[in-house]
């Protein structure tokens, strides 16, 4: 039966040859020499097939090399392994270490310690090569009692001061996040270790959280390579320590060093985090001028952090240009349209998603369900909502019932939201609560908001919002007695409101601005323009919306308080420093309040700007006194 690969694909091409060691110098058949390094299945069954062919099945040398390839091979089932390795007659150690590093990759790398454990009994004896594929078991489950057995056969049969068994030990270790016995392994013979033992350190630290203490070793290595700055980059990056991240790969860069997938992809996520677009520009421009390869990861990282970043143009030029997309970039892109707004032509792509033949995720139809509740649309949202259950067997999470809860509540089908929230086969969280609980303040729904807003409290009495959201409510029927109780509730529980901040790129860094911020350098210029800015919106005909300030004052303080509000701030330093022909690109933590989004559009349709706002919804796109969510957020 044929594979199905073309001449330019088989792995016995002339274009496929390569150099593999194979850590013996036991003569095995040339054909060998030609296989890929990355193996598919149907790859390794035709390269099996060619020996059982030549009579090469029963050759104990050239079945041990094809065991070394089969490690290659992400796909093979370990007894595949097995089945091969009982019939090479009377293994010897090279094949035994095969088998276990087959076993080690496999899907079921406990099986590896099992088969080792047979071994010994059988007598098949051990070498340096046996313990960094055991340990790389141990490590992938991970297991640190079995580890510690390994670690003590290696002391047993004398391998403790081979350098590549230490490393394995320091890796193992450090992926267990027992960096005690890292540090003791590390320190054991500092004469005997090399940039390898130093990542392995670093990368444990990073995993641990240990930040400071990784910092402290990264400066001091005597030698640093590319995983060295990947692995801190990293670092900084899942520690949330996202700046810094940036800071350093741009180090990297600067320092002419050579870059990696990790770095790239761990750069541009802390870009898109962050919404930092020229930031995310550098790094894409860094791609390529080293000419580096647009993989699966570095594609999908790209599309995400130009459509967190404000851009779905480019967003929608890299996905694409991509010469290969998985689900994971077409969940990014349908997502990334989601959030900008753009509900029908989200669908429109998942609809190409599906003529493509690929099969959507849970994921998929988060994304999905997303673009039809920013848009509105509710009965596309219905249809998708019952698709994904009754087409594609994939029961809905919590996170497909809340956007189905929003895309309700916004609707003003507040109600039908309601019933389905009731009827949850899971006991819905306090997030779905809390969405139908924003619903009812949009839509004005006051005993209902009032009953569910003690509902959450209860519910979740640490989280800030709901008292928050509470408060508004009562603020907007002005009981101003229930708002003070609620707020006095949120103190004695020691819950504080997140502040609320906004941040601005520019002049090569990031201007972080919060309500009533006299602390930047040029504060007093950034007030001098919000109020050239707003006495030309006077003129124009604008008048402040105080209804989101929900204290018991004066209309002219509300006014006074809602007029210094973080992303005006940001606005007024933006077109003090921004090209009047580029937009102005404002990060927000928290949902925009009505009449800051209603000063947004003014400020486009007076100035001649454009204002592209992220806030901790979805983006506004203002020109012209329009935003792209048409007033629908």
């Amino acid at each position: 039966m044929r594979s199905g690969l073309s001449c330019r694909c088989s792995p016995f091409s002339s274009n496929a040859r390569l150099s593999f060691h194979c850590y013996s110098t036991a003569p095995y058949h040339p054909i060998l020499s030609l296989v890929p390094t990355s193996l598919s299945l149907p790859q390794l069954l035709e390269a099996h097939a060619q020996l059982v062919v030549r009579g090469l099945a029963a050759s104990r040398a050239t079945m041990a090399h094809f065991l070394a390839h089969c490690a290659l091979c992400r796909f093979a089932p370990p007894h595949y392994f097995h089945a091969i390795y009982a019939r090479i007659d009377r293994p010897n150690v090279f094949a035994t270490n095969n088998l276990i590093r087959c076993l080690a990759r496999s899907a079921a790398p406990r099986d590896t310690l099992f088969f080792y454990s047979r071994s010994r009994r059988a007598g098949v004896p051990t070498n340096n090569y046996t313990f960094p594929f055991l340990l790389q078991a141990c490590s992938r489950t991970p297991v640190v009692a079995e580890g510690a057995q390994v670690h003590a056969h290696v002391v047993k049969f004398g391998f403790d001061g081979d350098l590549y068994v230490r490393n394995a030990l320091i890796h193992f270790y450090s992926s267990c996040c027992e960096m005690d016995e890292s540090e003791r392994v590390f320190n054991e013979f500092p004469e005997r270790r090399d940039v390898v033992s130093w990542n392995a350190m670093l990368a444990g630290y990073a995993r641990t959280g240990r930040i400071d203490v990784a910092e402290e070793l990264f400066e001091g290595m005597p030698e640093r390579d590319v995983i060295s700055w990947s692995t801190m980059i990293m670092g900084y990056v899942q520690g949330g320590i996202l700046e810094k991240g940036l800071m350093l790969f741009r180090e990297m860069v600067d320092r002419g060093q050579m870059v990696n997938e990790a770095a790239l992809v761990t750069a541009l996520s802390a870009s898109a985090q962050l919404g930092l677009l020229e930031n995310g520009q550098f790094i894409h421009s860094t791609i390529k001028a080293r000419n580096f390869p647009i993989t699966l990861a570095v594609g999908t990282a790209l599309v995400d952090m130009y459509a967190k970043c404000g851009s779905i143009k480019l967003s929608k030029q890299v996905f694409d240009g991509m010469p290969r997309r998985d689900v994971f970039a077409w969940n990014v892109m349908v997502y990334g349209l989601a959030t900008h707004g753009l509900g029908k032509e989200a669908l429109e792509l998942f609809q190409r998603f599906l003529k493509e033949g690929l099969r959507p995720t849970s994921v998929t139809f988060v994304g999905v369900l997303n673009a039809c509740s920013r848009a509105g649309l509710v009965a596309e949202g219905r249809q998708y909502f019952k698709s994904m259950v009754e087409d594609y067997g994939i029961e809905p999470e919590m996170e497909h019932y809340g956007c189905i809860v929003d895309l309700l509540g916004r609707a003003g089908l507040v109600s039908e939201a309601l019933e389905l929230i009731e009827g949850m086969s899971v006991s819905p969280d306090p997030v779905l609560w809390g969405t139908l609980l924003g619903a009812c303040k949009i839509h004005g729904l006051l005993d209902l908001g009032i009953a569910l807003g003690n509902k959450l409290i209860e519910l979740d009495p640490s989280h800030d919002g709901h008292y928050v959201l509470l408060a508004s409510i009562y603020a907007k029927a002005r009981k101003w007695e229930d708002v003070i109780r609620v707020r006095r509730l949120m103190s004695n529980q020691g819950t504080s409101k997140v502040a609320g901040w906004s941040l601005i790129e520019a002049r090569g860094r990031v201007h972080t601005f919060v309500a009533g911020d006299r602390e930047h350098k040029d504060s007093s210029e950034i007030y001098m323009t919000l109020e050239m800015i707003g006495r030309r919106l006077a003129e124009a005909g604008y008048f402040p919306d105080v209804s989101s300030v929900f204290h018991d004052i004066g209309d002219e303080e509300k006014v006074h308080v809602i007029k210094e509000h973080s992303e005006r701030l940001a606005i007024a330093f933006g077109m003090m420093v921004v090209d009047a022909d580029l937009p102005i690109r404002i990060v927000k933590n928290l949902r925009v309040c009505g009449d800051c989004h209603e000063f947004s559009k003014m400020v486009t349709k007076v100035f001649c700007r454009e204002i592209v706002v992220r806030d901790g919804s979805r983006f506004h796109h203002f020109k012209e006194g329009n935003c792209s969510c048409l007033d629908y957020w």
